[in-house]
């Protein structure tokens, strides 16, 4: 495809010289004769500065400022939104064949994916599903890098899709997708909102920009359809635009609620009254928030064509959802639990659902991720003294920061409001030492890492899993 005909899907670009381009490229280590190089201003990192030796490996470049390089070169004023755009070209428009709902929030994005795209598939419709767990789609899977990937990798993936009949894509849209214009060709049939807590303020900053980040997504000019949280204070803000919705909550006023008829550590069974017409059906997950997830994935399906019958029975099969809440072990009349929350928010919601469901003792185990927000570390400290009856503090993802000074930084929030916990730097022995404590009726959440399948630590990924190293420590203390 020449790289004049990818010019010509900018509204804003100069081009200078035109080649043959075979392929796009985001690793100037990687790049070769005929491949199109993106440079960008990134967050720290200027791309342009890789330009030359993407150029003499023989690439052509899309960039922001003319370079003085023997190659052709496109001119634009936002590469990041350049390269969504030429990927979307590129690939031949896969978005336009399929239709999308893109799933934004702080928490749940992952759940509310799988319960959505088990009642489109219960419809009869063929769905791909992408997000923080990967990609799932004609009997494939593809292992996660990002959640939402970046477009190179997207529009690629969504082609794949598109050849193997997927009609329908479920996906999860983060705010750093939103902010960096990663789906921008995207326009979702249906968006759907979660909630807005904290996270990701090393990125953005403050929650104002956060915010307007998750906010994009429902303008009318990217989304058809909204399907937002009553309950969220964030919504408010989300009505400003005229974009057609339907709310969802159990606290205020909405179309779509829940009646909870029984509650156990198996799942629930209840009544979802969506605008007015019923359905019955058992959620399998445990935790009102997870009965919220359920109601944002009914209403999305509903307007994608499911009958209630079908919401029934696609939430009733979803058993679990890798490392969200999930029961993964028995050990002395004790049940143990692996869940993603790493967040104040998520590891509220759920050891508080935990803790209505438990006979005995509720023992948290979590750590925080290094060189992230570190103004969570003290708010999930105070969450886990007031839910927690014994608390285990370790580490999760240090990366690059000392992971003592991340437990300390947790230890502040904790001490003000309970003496109950230890500190167990490495993950593994802390898992073993909560795991001894365990007796009849306790429950232990392990939280932070849900489904991740390593531990990043001075930049290098060791092989972790949070489930198999529960397993284990149960089949050895066994």
């Amino acid at each position: 495809m020449k790289l004049s005909a990818l010019a010509k899907e900018l509204r804003e670009k100069k081009l200078s010289g035109d080649c043959e381009v075979t392929a796009l490229c985001t690793d100037s280590r990687t790049a070769s004769e005929g491949e199109l190089f993106f440079c960008y201003r990134g967050t720290g990192t200027d791309l342009h500065s890789y330009a030359e030796e993407a150029a003499e490996r023989g690439a052509c470049l899309v960039c922001e400022r003319e370079l003085p390089l023997p190659c052709a070169q496109l001119i634009v004023p936002d590469g990041r939104r350049a390269m969504a755009e030429i990927s979307a070209a590129f690939y031949g428009h896969p978005e336009r064949g399929m239709r999308f709902a893109g799933v934004t929030g702080t928490n749940g994005k992952t759940t509310t994916c799988y319960l959505l795209a088990s009642v489109l598939e219960e419809s009869g419709r063929r769905v791909g599903l992408i997000g923080t767990l990967g990609a799932r789609f004609a009997g494939r899977t593809v292992p996660p890098d990002l959640t939402t990937p970046d477009p190179v990798s997207l529009f690629a993936l969504l082609a794949e899709m598109k050849k193997a009949g997927v009609q329908d894509v479920v996906m999860e849209v983060s705010a750093h997708a939103l902010a960096l214009e990663k789906t921008v060709p995207i326009l979702f049939d249906v968006g759907i909102f979660t909630n807005l807590t904290r996270d990701h303020l090393d990125f953005f900053g403050d929650m104002e920009k956060y915010g307007a980040a998750k906010k994009s997504l429902f303008s009318p000019t990217r989304c058809r359809f909204a399907v937002y949280n009553a309950d969220d204070p964030f919504t408010r803000e989300l009505l400003k635009w005229e974009t057609p919705h339907v709310l969802y909550g159990s606290e205020n006023p909405a179309d779509a609620f829940a009646l909870c008829e029984e509650e156990s550590v198996e799942g629930s069974k209840l009544i979802l009254n969506l605008s007015d017409e019923l359905c019955e059906t058992y959620l399998k997950l445990l935790g009102r928030h997870n009965v919220q997830n359920a109601l944002a994935a009914a209403c999305a399906a509903r307007r994608l064509g499911a009958t209630a019958e079908d919401v029934a029975r696609g939430l009733g099969k979803v058993g679990s959802v890798d490392g969200r809440l999930e029961r993964v072990a028995r050990f002395r009349g004790a049940d143990i639990f692996v869940d993603f929350a790493h967040t104040p928010d998520g590891l509220e919601k759920s050891l508080s659902c935990l803790k209505e469901l438990c006979e005995g003792r509720l023992i948290a185990l979590f750590g925080c991720g290094g060189n992230r927000d570190g103004g969570k570390r003290r708010e999930m400290g105070e969450t886990a003294a007031r839910l927690a009856d014994f608390t285990v503090i370790t580490s999760d993802n240090p990366r690059f920061e000392d992971p003592c000074a991340i437990i300390a930084a947790i230890e502040e929030g904790f001490c003000g409001i309970s003496k109950e916990y230890v500190a167990v730097e490495e993950r593994e022995k802390a898992i073993e030492y909560a795991v001894r404590l365990l007796g009849e009726g306790d429950i232990l959440l392990i939280a932070g890492k849900g489904g991740e399948t390593y531990q990043e630590i001075m930049g290098i990924k060791f092989d972790y899993n949070d489930k198999d190293t529960v397993k284990k420590i149960v089949g050895k203390l066994s």
